[in-house]
């Protein structure tokens, strides 16, 4: 019966990243996890911790010992390993000697392909304690650091400076270093609650006797969970609702080791600065939590996080409110000043700020989004003026105060400028939904507006950036073009709109400076495009080979490509699928071999037997059938009908010799062949698919 004790691991550092804190505690445990494995070391449950000034890991149940194995080396042949007296030779006696053995106790191995020496033994495991030292420093040196730090005049590199180890295996410490720290059993409790050593007597008391004494809430989620409902009762107590960002909450978990709610105020004045203005500065800059009424219209409070349970909790009230009003007043003072002057009268000023050296100024990309947005208003059934003029205001707000100091706010402002401005309803939305998506899973524009202009402008960056030659390589895309790539291709499928690449890029191109050349880009940039969707689909789980299928034929409508990749999902379950799609595959190779030229048609009298006869007839039937369905972009009915092929496909290649000696009999059946293929291909290459549901 094996020997199991819990270990628990404390690294004590100065205050760690908060925006890193999780990150680094899930990758720890992963690596320790990873270590145990690959060591052979059984265990139960691993419980992280992770606060601002520890990482930790407490594992149950860890053996004591790694089980015994049998160890089988493999040797020289026996005809290398004797000479013809059968005395050893220096092979054998090298390969012992490795061994620790003499050749008088290595084994013979027999088997068909021939016999060599073999060393057989019995290898007793290794005491944990012994292993663990290095499973930890192993997994310390893989943790995402992009920078580590040395201190004071040490080897050791971390994250940050490190104070003091736990490393505990039972009741005993595993006497080693780690990161040029001794370790021991004594951790630290809270920086100014308890700033003492913590005596750990075992594994299992390291959470209760952190909290009770150390006023320290190690369990990185349970401390998630507190400052979650605090926040939420603070709020409910306020007469609102609290507003919480799981990346702020997540960051502000990484913030504290003792968290208390604090509900602080500001003056009712500032509610007349748009609300999304005070919002960042509360989230982006003090951390603070928002508080909104049931119609999530903003309130005169906000709450903080505090790391002290405070004797006067007053006075930290009073000053996070004194630190916020300031900011607030910078926000009110921009919110004014910027009013002063209409947003369209900023336009002539972009002409002063470089887009790019090659590409022009902002001014200059602006008409050539306000063309192109123009164009596919008109396409989707929008209003082309308010495209023109949404394009032409789009990225003046740049050049506001407000946007200066808070760069996340542009569109935002440039919509409630415009709203001031009083310019149609349309535009002003136009202007802040022509970022949407900012991010992904982000909402889309909602107004036919906003996705005539979202969609020009990213167009034209891809296009442009593209065409001077600047790519994304690896994973470097300074100009966002893998993101805004997706963006247009959410836009398009996901509303729905018929738009075509090809056509959009044709009509963008011309509007470039001349020495750029963007006419010679548009393939690449459609490439560039539709790659994207490789992404897109395997986050909604539809196979890769789905997605070659369809994009070996490079629809440039987006939408179409999307109505292909849903229909030939749908096919690949259908019990004909698998033999069709091996069935394409073998007329592809058979047409790429043929060095003959194919006719164009089938010569219906040239259709000798019985199962060419009944191909024929019904590939005659299915284009016939087929040819409305086409236009109506009725994929899924189209490879439902095209499923119905298998019997006769399957009689064919059985009954009927392809490559005939007869050379109009070899033609025709090739000819037959290809408009067999040729019908398919109007959805998708279905020779790409590897399995389907029915056939694994």
């Amino acid at each position: 019966m094996s020997i199991k004790h819990d270990l628990l691991l404390e690294i004590g550092t100065e205050e760690l990243p908060p925006k890193a804190l999780l990150r680094l505690s899930q990758a720890f445990v992963e690596y320790i996890r990873q270590g145990l494995q690959q060591a052979q070391l059984a265990h139960g449950a691993i419980e992280p911790f992770a606060t601002p000034r520890r990482l930790a890991v407490l594992i149950r149940d860890l053996q004591t010992r790694q089980a015994e194995k049998d160890v089988e080396r493999r040797g020289p042949a026996l005809q290398a390993a004797f000479d013809e007296q059968g005395n050893p030779t220096k092979a054998a006696q090298g390969f012992a000697a490795s061994c620790g053995v003499d050749v008088s106790n290595l084994d013979k191995l027999e088997t068909d392909k021939g016999a060599w020496l073999v060393y057989r033994a019995r290898q007793a495991g290794a005491d944990t304690a012994t292993l663990i030292p290095a499973i930890i420093n192993d997994a310390l040196n893989k943790l995402p650091i992009p920078k580590r730090m040395r201190w004071a005049d040490l080897d050791a590199q971390f994250v940050r400076p490190v104070h003091w180890v736990v490393l505990l295996f039972g009741n005993d410490v595993i006497d080693c270093e780690i990161l040029s720290v001794q370790s021991g059993r004594e951790t630290r409790g809270h920086r100014f609650h308890y700033n003492q050593p913590i005596y750990i007597p075992a594994p299992g008391e390291y959470e209760v006797l952190l909290e009770s004494e150390g006023k320290v809430v190690a369990n990185f989620a349970r401390r998630r969970n507190t400052i979650k409902a605090q926040v939420e009762q603070t709020a409910h107590t306020a007469g609102g609702v609290a507003v919480i960002d799981d990346d702020l909450l997540d960051e502000v978990t990484s913030m504290v080791e003792w968290p208390v709610a604090v509900l602080g105020n500001f003056e009712q004045r500032f509610l007349d600065v748009p609300q999304e203005a005070l919002i960042s500065t509360m989230s982006a800059n003090q951390k603070y939590f928002h508080v909104v009424d049931k119609q999530g219209t903003l309130l005169p409070h906000f709450i903080t996080i505090s790391n002290i349970e405070s004797a006067d909790p007053a006075k930290v009230r009073e000053g996070n409110e004194r630190v916020i009003r300031p900011r607030f007043s910078d926000a009110e003072f921009f919110w004014n000043q910027d009013r002063k002057q209409p947003l369209a009268a900023r336009l002539n000023e972009l002409k002063g700020v470089v887009f790019h050296k090659q590409l022009g100024s902002l001014y200059d990309k602006t008409q050539r989004v306000a063309r192109l947005a123009e164009t596919i208003a008109q396409q989707i059934g929008g209003d082309k003026l308010l495209a023109l003029r949404a394009a032409e205001l789009c990225k003046c707000d740049l050049l506001t105060a407000m946007v200066g100091e808070f760069p996340e706010l542009q569109g935002i402002m440039g919509r409630y400028y415009a709203q001031h401005d009083r310019e149609p309803a349309e535009v002003a939305q136009a202007i802040d939904e022509h970022y949407m998506p900012r991010f992904a899973g982000d909402q889309l524009p909602h107004s036919t507006t906003g996705l005539a202009v979202a969609i020009a402008d990213r167009l034209d960056t891809l296009l442009g950036i593209i065409a001077i030659g600047q790519l994304p390589s690896g994973d470097k895309d300074p100009y966002a073009l893998r993101r805004a790539a997706l963006g247009v291709l959410r836009c398009m499928i996901e509303q729905d709109l018929a738009l075509d690449l090809q056509n959009l890029l044709s009509e963008a191109a011309p509007h470039f400076p001349k020495e750029v050349r963007a006419g010679n880009a548009i393939d690449t940039t459609i490439d560039f495009i539709l790659e994207r969707l490789r992404v897109y689909y395997t986050s909604q789980d539809v196979k890769l080979d789905v997605f070659e299928s369809v994009f070996t034929q490079r629809p440039t409508r987006p939408s179409d490509f999307n109505a292909r990749v849903l229909a030939v999902n749908a096919f690949r379950q259908d019990p004909a699928a698998a033999s069709l799609a091996a069935a394409n595959k073998r007329i592809s190779n058979i047409l790429k071999k043929t060095e003959e030229k194919i006719p164009d048609k089938v010569d219906a009298k040239l259709l000798q037997d019985e199962a060419e006869q009944a191909l024929g007839t019904q590939l005659e039937e299915l284009t016939q059938n087929i040819a409305p369905l086409i236009e109506e972009r009725n994929y899924t009915e189209i490879l439902r009908q095209l499923a119905g092929l298998r019997d006769n496909v399957d009689k064919f290649f059985d009954d009927v010799m392809v490559m005939a000696e007869d050379k109009k009999l070899r033609l025709n059946r090739l000819a037959l062949l290809s408009r067999l293929r040729n019908l398919f291909l109007q959805v998708a290459d279905v020779s790409q698919l590897q399995s389907t549901g029915n056939n694994p």
